[in-house]
């Protein structure tokens, strides 16, 4: 049997699913985008006779002037839709790994740099304050990423291609407005901020380091922010490409900055930030031209060089010397277009907040820790800044496949097909698994098997003391981590935006009880105050993400969901 149809939109599983109905059964694979100028397509089902089922379909796009891709069905259970979904999952999730490591590289290498040139832990400090305050300040805002995916993939998805770039346009203008006023925040109350995170504790000359950090740093918000929208409305379109290819451009400005900076000039903590906010300036103009259309993308579904889509009627929607443009907006929006966005960006924006103020404020409670074996402020907080650069790597290692959830997940919704997300769900879930206990391993070769983590940070034995413990907590964590960042991307990609927020706050309120709990056991033992806080912090923090494991879980499985991780076809 021969059903003609044809591309209407940038991706074929719309016009799959509207025009042969019967086979809403089979699970469908996409590959990569075909829809191409004068193409013609035709869906081939070879019918088995004797079971009187559908035993085997494939789809053959035919391409009449360039060449042709195969994408393939398959029913729920099939070894090749199986090996469709990992690879339709891991074409998003490797590039995302990359970028998403590229970021903490950053301030890992600016981390490494000060930490090895400074003669005691006071540089380190001050940088670690400053930087726990930027990371609170600047992830407080990763609604931007984090919302916008969604809400453009699920929008190309159903088809309203223009409803993709307005809430593209949207998230853009609002991410520079944001940074701005970001910028003007931290500036203006930097003295008092740094106060919260504790630098008047670790002594003056770590906050001059902090000071001078917070300063600079604060100069690239709104690149950070426009960076944070740019890779939202990219992955909306299932592109991670071009994150990855820009940000590699921006680390190795990044590093080679360092090495002048910071190993030639002696410029310690500043010149690391000048280094690392010059980088984010450069990935944020190359981004913001790439949805402009003037510069290429590497993927070719944005940019200067992207493909032209097609209409129902086989012909070209658009002349082909237009390109999609997705630029900030100068207009004020109306309410009813602007709607969408920012109700998922509050709930994000309050669960960030949440969970931003659980990490600020275990900065904060290191800075006024005295220490293991009574190594001081000081060593505590440096000794935090190095665990914590570790984990938030080993968060982004995870979440590259959190990225890919979000993105397929919605797509799948979006066109209306909930077992291909359950699909996505499934196998994004056991990987995460995987991936949780491989980091373990590696983390513990490094820490036990040799001294590699320790010699490549620091060489005070202060800091080396207090970071033992840190190291623990962080090697046994990675399970555990990797199915909450998993499960992360598997909400927002089904836009469960509130029940986050809400799911956030309880989580971090019984971390805060944890803590108190502990610290309060410490004490009723003789300890004396502030002996293991820096520990009982990191106790808590592994606790949150219990709770946010064990909330995440019981919605994904939740009967009236929309992923329903049990359900069975």
């Amino acid at each position: 049997v021969i059903i003609p149809f044809s591309l209407s939109y940038q991706y074929p599983q719309q016009s799959i699913v509207r025009n042969a109905a019967p086979l809403a059964r089979h699970t469908i694979h996409t590959y990569q985008p075909v829809a191409r100028r004068n193409s013609i397509s035709a869906l081939r089902i070879f019918h088995n006779q004797k079971s009187d089922r559908f035993s085997r379909t494939s789809v053959e796009y035919t391409k009449a002037r360039q060449g042709s891709t195969v994408v393939s069905l398959s029913s729920s259970g099939n070894d090749e839709g199986t090996k469709s979904t990992v690879q339709s999952i891991f074409s998003l999730a490797v590039p995302a790994l990359a970028s998403l490591a590229i970021d903490p590289l950053m301030t890992l290498a600016d981390t490494a740099f000060v930490g090895r040139t400074a003669t005691n832990s006071n540089a380190l400090a001050g940088m670690g304050s400053a930087a726990a305050l930027l990371t609170f300040s600047f992830y407080l805002f990763n609604f931007l990423c984090t919302a916008t995916t969604p809400l453009v993939a699920s929008r190309r998805a159903s088809g309203d291609e223009n409803g993709a770039l307005v809430v593209g346009g949207q998230a853009l203008s609002l991410s520079l407005v944001l940074g701005s006023t970001l910028t003007c925040g931290l500036l203006l109350f930097s003295s008092q901020l740094l106060g919260v995170m504790g630098t008047g504790v670790t002594g003056a000359e770590a906050d001059g380091f902090a000071r001078s950090f917070l300063t600079i740093r604060s100069l690239a918000a709104p690149a950070v922010l426009a960076i944070s929208a740019s890779t939202g409305v990219l992955r909306g379109y299932l592109d991670t490409k071009t994150p990855l290819v820009i940000l590699v451009i921006a680390n190795i400005v990044n590093l080679a900055l360092d090495v002048v900076l910071v190993l030639g000039g002696g410029m310690g903590p500043t010149g690391a930030a000048i280094a690392t906010t010059t980088a984010e300036w450069i990935c944020a103009i190359a981004l913001l031209g790439v949805l402009a259309g003037k510069l290429p993308s590497a993927a070719g579904e944005l940019g200067s060089n992207q493909r032209v889509r097609t209409s129902p009627d086989n012909s070209s929607s658009r002349n082909e010397n237009e390109i999609l443009s997705i630029v900030p907006s100068l207009s004020v929006p109306s309410w009813d277009s602007v709607e969408p966005l920012i109700i998922a960006s509050s709930s994000v924006f309050l669960r960030s907040v949440v969970l931003q103020l659980a990490l600020s404020g275990a900065a904060a409670m290191a800075a006024r820790s005295t220490g293991f074996e009574g190594s001081g402020a000081s060593a505590s907080v440096a000794a935090h800044q190095i665990a914590f650069q570790i984990w938030i790597l080993c968060s982004f290692v995870c979440d590259a496949l959190a990225a890919a959830s979000q993105a397929l997940v919605a797509d799948a919704l979006g066109g209306n097909k909930p077992d291909i997300a359950r699909d996505v769900s499934r196998t994004v879930i056991g990987y995460s698994l995987g991936l949780g206990i491989a980091l373990s391993v590696s983390l513990a070769v490094g820490t036990y098997g040799t001294d590699f983590l320790m010699d490549f940070f620091t060489t005070d034995v202060a800091t080396r003391n207090a970071l033992l413990p840190l190291l623990t907590v962080v090697v046994l964590a990675q399970p555990l981590n990797a199915f909450v960042f998993a499960a992360d991307g598997i909400l927002q990609g089904a836009s469960q935006f509130t029940f986050q927020a809400k799911a956030m706050a309880l989580s971090g309120s019984a971390a805060v009880g944890a803590f108190i709990g502990l610290e309060y056991l410490g004490m009723d033992n003789g300890i004396p105050p502030g002996t293991d806080t820096l520990v009982h912090v990191w106790y808590a923090l592994v606790f949150l993400q219990l709770m946010r494991g064990l909330t995440s879980f019981l919605k994904i499985v939740d009967k009236e969901g929309p992923i329903e991780l049990l359900k069975t076809p």
